[in-house]
């Protein structure tokens, strides 16, 4: 008897896990591609200073207003159609970006291309829960991570090369066009992930009372809390470490690149073993031991803050704290989102919009004290850390006797997370 062979997986199915990888970066791409430019920007618009800084705060509220609002739709009508209007309006309003002739249009326009970046990101995190369960979910988070850490990179570094090939209006028209190619392949590659028998329905009402679920929720709202203060100090970093190794310890800008490539890819590395060691160990000792190499790093900012150290170990500290939040990532969003196939979206809305409303608060507290000392990063970092250990208490601390299951593998951790509701 002739047995049939498996029907090869279509080509655009193929594509759709490098599609989701994608959409989860080219919204917060936007914030750093365009930082290289920022002076000239300020100059030809006739801008102040910290007018023109606003470009850079609208997008990230945008960022994390847009997932509030993206999630639930998505959970009720679908995530390729909210996806492709995002997509659509995010080309649209880049291209706005380009030929604003005021500062105050810019940032305007800006606040509207976070918006629509955050869709991405929260229909990226929701789809992936969508199509993948168990170890494939947390690797999947994992790659998340890692792609995260690659656009902390090549943001900048790309934004400079091509600065000096176009002015910043040209940095704009070239993420309309990157936007553009994004909604072909979101047309081609995208299915729906979430059929219709599956989606909420009840429009205001519906969604409130799915907030309620996720708010009582206290694993869903330790790993969100855990991710917000994660972040705040992420956002510390990169708002702080630029004056700490330039200012304080005299690197030049190559010298400041290579020390902040070195955390990227150490943000990359962490990230991608934290997906495979949780997916193996634990997912929540994962999250400990994330928690804890954070803390290591901040506390070694703060040593440096009362008093003077060497500039290896303040490399070395930034090294850890990026490494140490890229290890909670993974765990921490698995963590969220497991119990909520129905409402992944709308729990996906609330983790991204944490971690960056948490972020936009911490960063501008480390320029407290000025550009002369590291003490404030110090503070600020390991004030966040305490906090997110504090968070990581309602996820590790089992709540029912489910919890203590005897199958403490990953996958059945998992298992045991989506069998609790």
């Amino acid at each position: 008897m002739t047995s049939l062979a498996p029907s090869p997986v279509p080509v655009h199915r193929r594509l759709l896990p490098s599609l989701l990888l994608l959409l989860t970066v080219f919204g917060p791409i936007s914030m750093d591609l365009y930082l290289p430019a920022l002076p000239a920007l300020t100059t030809e618009l006739d801008a102040a200073t910290s007018v023109a800084q606003l470009t850079i705060t609208a997008c990230l509220l945008g960022l994390a207003v847009g997932q509030l609002v993206a999630g639930p739709l998505s959970d009720r009508y679908g995530r390729r159609g909210i996806l492709l209007v995002g997509v659509a309006a995010y080309v649209g309003v880049s291209l706005l970006c380009a030929i604003s002739p005021t500062v105050e249009l810019l940032v305007a326009a800006r606040l509207v291309q976070g918006l629509a970046g955050g869709v991405g990101i929260v229909i990226a995190q929701a789809a992936g829960r969508d199509v993948y369960s168990g170890g494939a979910l947390i690797r999947f988070y994992g790659r998340l991570t890692v792609v995260g850490g690659l656009a902390a990179v090549v943001g900048p570094m790309l934004g400079g090369v091509l600065s000096s090939i176009v002015d910043w209006r040209g940095l704009f028209v070239f993420l309309a066009v990157v936007g553009a190619g994004i909604l072909l392949v979101t047309l081609f590659a995208f299915d729906e992930t979430l059929p219709a028998d599956r989606r909420t329905s009840g429009g205001f009402g519906q969604t409130a009372r799915a907030y309620r679920t996720l708010v009582a929720d206290r694993t869903f709202v330790g790993a969100v809390l855990n991710q917000g203060f994660m972040y705040a100090a992420t956002f510390a970093y990169l708002a702080g470490a630029t004056y700490v190794l330039q200012e304080i310890y005299g690197l030049t800008p190559l010298q400041y690149a290579a020390a902040f490539g070195l955390n990227s890819v150490g943000f990359m590395v962490f990230g991608y073993l934290s997906g495979r060691v949780a997916e193996r160990w634990s997912v929540r000792g994962t999250l400990a031991a994330g928690v804890a190499l954070t803390g290591l790093g901040s506390a070694g900012l703060l040593a440096a803050g009362l008093t003077p150290m060497p500039l290896w170990v303040v490399i070395m500290s930034l090294f850890a704290l990026a490494g140490g939040v890229a290890v909670t990532s993974p765990p921490a969003t698995t963590l969220a989102l497991v119990r909520y196939p129905r409402i992944a979206g709308t729990a996906s809305s609330l983790l991204g919009t944490v971690r960056f409303g948490f972020g936009a608060v911490a960063a501008p507290l480390v320029g407290l004290a000025g550009a002369a000392s590291i003490l404030p990063l110090g503070l600020v970092t390991v004030t966040a850390t305490m906090l997110a250990a504090v968070s990581s208490l309602l996820v590790i601390a089992p709540r029912r006797a489910s919890a203590l299951a005897p199958d403490h593998s990953p996958a059945g951790e998992t298992r045991t997370l989506e069998n609790a509701h």
